[in-house]
């Protein structure tokens, strides 16, 4: 008990040093030891690496969770040390309405049949960007927080012992100063001609005795001092070596970085192939429905209901046009014609064919071909 209560006064009256020796600084009436150039820069960069690093994990995870809900849900998960549940992204969830919305309206009918091809792709794209969530989150997510988490806190405590070392030795600088001024005056009061008939010998003794004990006080401040200084250039060391490993760590986010755009190269790719791959099954899916009015309806039991003749559909006149092909198109039947991107054709329109497709033609060739799959020149 007597252990601890002296202890706490100890304590105490390290805090109080501390905290009077904080105010003097910034009130101007006490000297201030200040850190070397290059420990300022190494300090300045830690708190900016710390600051944007901080900004760049925050946003990050807007991009990856933008419901604020969830994250505060992962968050808790994390705290608590348990696994997160498995959570749908908004793509699979559309996906899953779409399918369920054709099993209500027919998956035979037009409508139902493309909601299940749209649905379908919905759930791919959930599936890429779970994928990519994942990913970016191991590969670039983590290695933040580790730094945020861990070698920051570490640094982070030891600056703050850094400037309790600074604050006791610039204490004792104060306190033997002090005592330095006092054993001076001291000495000057002693070295003095006593006047017996004014002064009486006492106080002469007095301040010889007075003098003696401000050396044994400059002696007992030199000594902590001496070790307020050690203490200091230990703590000094331990800290610039942290510091510098800020170098370090920027190498590793660096590299960190490099995975998170090739996670998110990826992820973009396989969205851009799976809409590419509906599209042209929407194209081909919506001729099949198309086929008995793109160029007019023939009447039913006539030889040409259940084909179409393109290749007795003339052009008009007057209004062909140059259109450059935008993607490669493969031709879902004979009445269709196959496009290469970057092709030239010439296309026109004939009266009662469906807005969505035109007549293109190639040398020879002759047949339908989707608006959306061209750019139209002239």
């Amino acid at each position: 008990m007597d252990f601890s209560v002296k202890k706490l006064a100890s304590d105490a009256g390290v805090f109080f040093t501390r905290a009077v020796q904080f105010t003097e600084e910034k009130l101007g009436q006490a000297e201030k030891t200040e850190l070397d150039a290059h420990f300022e820069n190494l300090l300045a960069r830690a708190d900016t690496t710390k600051n944007w690093t901080e900004k760049i994990f925050r946003q990050t995870e807007v991009l990856l969770q933008p419901n604020p809900s969830a994250r505060i849900e992962e968050f808790l998960y994390e705290k608590l040390d348990r696994k997160i549940p498995s959570r749908a992204t908004n793509g699979e969830l559309l996906g899953q309405y779409m399918l369920e919305a054709a099993t209500d309206f027919g998956p035979g009918t037009p409508y139902g049949s493309t909601l299940i091809k749209v649905g379908e792709c919905q759930r791919r794209l959930g599936g890429a960007e779970r994928e990519f969530m994942q990913t970016a989150s191991v590969a670039f997510l983590g290695p933040l927080r580790n730094f945020l988490e861990g070698d920051w806190r570490t640094i982070s405590k030891e600056r703050r012992l850094l400037e309790n070392r600074r604050l006791d030795l610039d204490a004792c600088k104060t306190r033997l100063k002090k005592a330095k001024a006092a054993e001076a005056k001291a000495a000057c009061e002693g070295e003095a001609t006593p006047d017996f008939q004014e002064t009486r010998p006492r106080n002469y003794v007095l301040s010889a005795s007075a003098a003696a004990l401000w050396s044994e006080e400059v002696d007992k401040a030199e000594q902590e001092l001496r070790v307020a200084q050690t203490e200091f250039d230990r703590q000094g060391e331990v800290t610039r070596l942290l510091l510098e490993g800020i170098g370090s760590t920027h190498v590793n986010h660096l590299r960190c970085l490099h995975e998170f755009v090739e996670a998110q190269a990826v992820y973009y790719a396989q969205c851009h192939q799976y809409m590419e791959d509906l599209q042209k099954e929407l194209g081909r899916f919506q001729n099949i429905f198309a086929v008995n009015t793109s160029f007019g309806s023939p009447s039913a039991g006539s030889p040409g209901a259940d084909a179409l003749r393109v290749e007795e559909v003339k052009p008009p006149p007057a209004g062909t046009r140059k259109a450059k092909v935008l993607y490669d198109y493969d031709a879902a039947d004979t009445s269709e014609l196959s496009l290469l991107a970057d092709e030239l054709i010439t296309v026109y329109t004939v009266p009662g064919m469906d807005p969505d497709w035109l007549v293109g033609e190639k040398g020879n060739q002759k047949g339908k071909v989707p608006v959306t799959y061209l750019e139209l020149l002239s």
